[in-house]
């Protein structure tokens, strides 16, 4: 979903006038920790990604991401950890040595709470299965694969570094190393790509029985190879019929859908994602990271770290290249714009306690939200209705005076 960047600006839903209270209780606390590496960068990427160098400088590399962390660690003294996530670029290019001096390194930081979920995102390119054992070892229990197709043409269309039989191996791999818990990241509205062709890959992927799969279509994204020099890509009426059809395959065998491009086996969702789209925090860390924490006098404030590799990797340069406090006219939007994402929504409740103001400062759009069938009507609960799922930028726009 996109969204206009100047929204921040403007007054949403009366919240202008509504005191922000301190907040009761903390959100749970995760910790992503980006690395920008990659073979080669792919066509559609508009990630925070970069092509490596024969010898990445892994070593540096841990030793400044800590020193990033040693930096965040007083706006979270007494918390814990629910959940890691190494995305990138290719986390799965770092050794395991490297991986476990850095997930040591953390919990002498900040204590992991029992059933810490921590995720790495792989390529099926870098899998090689003594790595992954020893990922494995290190406690890492969850893994993200980037399959995006299993078609020769379209991952050529794509720029991928691996084949089809490469994606089906990957998966057999990460099972035998012992993770039970993993997810395939698949695309849709490829290049030429038919329904048959979309439906093909999804049953492909469904065959590896993963316990998590995110199936999203592609998009244009500015800043990248496909935007100047764009593909041919399936008209509406077949990119429809395609999400239709896959998301009724997807629930034929299980999967059910909790957010825009998520499903998941029952009790499989990724526990990381859903913190982050219920508003809960998180500490970023490593080149161009997001963070965004809360704070109990009820300030929530965003962070952004230095994003070229090797300006982050320069002692005389800051790791943290700004912040910003969200204010009160701000808060609703950040808030729904997470929170109505995800198919069931939110509990009501849940506005109040993670942003410090009341449920009234959502009053005025939530009717107009509902009159427009765009929102459920259903006070427990802040949830979009299967038409506001598929206008989302339409439903938030109930909420920007």
């Amino acid at each position: 979903m996109t969204t206009d960047s100047s929204a921040s600006s403007l007054i949403i839903g009366g919240a202008a006038s509504s005191p922000r209270a301190p907040l009761p209780t903390l959100p749970p606390l995760a910790l992503y920790i980006h690395i920008p590496w990659c073979v080669r960068k792919c066509p559609y990427c508009d990630f925070n990604s970069h092509t490596a160098s024969p010898v990445l400088p892994e070593q540096e590399y841990v030793d400044a991401l800590l020193a990033d962390l040693d930096q965040d660690l007083h706006a979270v003294y007494g918390r814990e950890l629910t959940s890691i996530f190494f995305g990138g670029g290719t986390p799965s290019l770092f050794s395991a040595d490297a991986l476990g001096r850095l997930l040591k390194g953390v919990e002498q930081r900040i204590p992991f709470a029992d059933d810490i979920e921590i995720t790495l995102e792989a390529n099926p390119g870098t899998f090689e299965q003594e790595k992954f054992v020893a990922y494995r070892k290190l406690g890492i229990n969850r893994l993200s694969i980037g399959i995006q197709s299993f078609q020769q043409e379209k991952l050529e269309a794509l720029g991928r570094i691996h084949n089809g039989d490469e994606a089906v191996r990957a998966a057999g791999m990460a099972r035998q190393a012992g993770f039970d818990n993993f997810n395939l990241d698949l695309m849709h509205g490829l290049p030429d790509q038919s329904l048959d062709d979309a439906l093909s890959d999804l049953r492909q992927a469904i065959a590896l029985k993963p316990t998590h799969i995110s199936w999203y279509q592609l998009t244009l994204e500015p800043n990248t190879v496909f935007w100047n020099q764009p593909p041919v890509l399936p008209e509406d009426d077949t990119l429809w019929d395609i999400q239709e059809a896959g998301q009724a395959l997807l629930a034929e065998h299980g999967y059910a859908q909790y957010e825009v491009s998520a499903y998941a086996q029952p009790d499989r969702p990724a526990r990381h994602n859903l913190n982050y789209w219920s508003f809960g925090d998180f500490i970023g860390i490593g080149a161009g990271a997001h963070g965004k924490l809360s704070h109990p006098d009820g300030r929530i404030v965003r962070t952004w770290k230095t994003r070229l590799p090797k300006d982050y990797l320069n002692p005389a340069k800051n790791f943290q290249a700004g912040e910003k406090p969200l204010s009160n006219d701000e808060m609703p939007f950040e808030f729904l714009m997470n929170a109505l994402r995800l198919t069931a929504g939110v509990e009501s409740r849940l506005y109040p306690e993670r942003t410090g103001l009341s449920l009234d400062s959502l009053a005025e759009g939530r009717r107009e939200a509902e009159q427009s069938g765009l929102l459920q009507v259903e006070p427990s609960r802040l949830a979009a209705t299967e038409r506001g799922q598929l206008f989302l930028n339409d439903l938030l726009q109930q909420f920007l005076n």
